[in-house]
């Protein structure tokens, strides 16, 4: 075998060695990548009854804006609805990518947390279906009937309660989730929710409450 023909077969070699190594490490990297979260777990169920949670904070914001003048209590609002409306569509269209149904019929909400049947247990089949933190309907009502000071005292009471369940859910998320985006955004809520119940706790001095 001459010099250009052993040439050829060392790069014949080398090439079939780069293409078996490369096949190697896009199998382990396969097998890193997390799987498509099931109905059952923790970050579809998390997604799911968040949505909700966070759906009643954007009606209950868009309440108080109609009830009340006070700009502090209108910008707080505000924030709130266009924070949680986007955080819901990312989370709703993580349900939609992963396959996976927005509403799962016959499970209690809370179950990813292992706390199925809380709202059975809190009487919510009389007043809403709650969550932790979430207004009755008796509550939503007290709200749309109230104006001015007493509206604001409400609602930031209202959200006081609601964020501090809302804490409590995503801190599940981040002790049950897969890392990655999901669970970041549940820290995030964590921190920001914090952050917005000291705010309020000022607000509600303020007003005397």
């Amino acid at each position: 075998m001459n010099r250009t023909q052993w040439a050829s077969v060392t790069a014949v070699v080398l090439a079939l060695l780069f293409a078996g190594g490369a096949v190697t490490v896009a199998s382990a990297d396969r097998d890193k990548a997390p799987a498509t979260p099931t109905a059952e777990s923790a970050d579809a169920g998390f997604a799911r009854d968040m949505s909700v949670h966070h759906q009643q904070a954007v009606e209950m914001s868009f309440i108080v804006r109609d009830r009340t003048e006070d700009e502090e209590v209108r910008r707080l609002a505000y924030d709130i609805a266009n924070t949680q409306a986007n955080q819901r569509g990312m989370m709703l269209g993580w349900l939609d990518m992963w396959r996976l149904p927005k509403v799962q019929s016959g499970v209690e909400p809370m179950t990813w947390m292992g706390m199925g049947g809380m709202s059975a247990a809190e009487g919510a089949g009389e007043d809403g279906e709650l969550m932790p933190g979430m207004a009755t309907r008796a509550e939503l009502e007290q709200l749309r009937k109230a104006s001015g000071r007493d509206a604001e005292v409400l609602y930031l009471k209202l959200m006081t309660k609601h964020h501090k369940g809302g804490i409590h859910m995503a801190q599940g998320c981040v002790e049950r989730c897969v890392p990655g985006v999901e669970r970041d955004l549940a820290q995030g809520m964590v921190d920001g929710q914090q952050s917005e119940i000291k705010l309020m706790a000022d607000m509600l001095k303020q007003r005397g409450a």
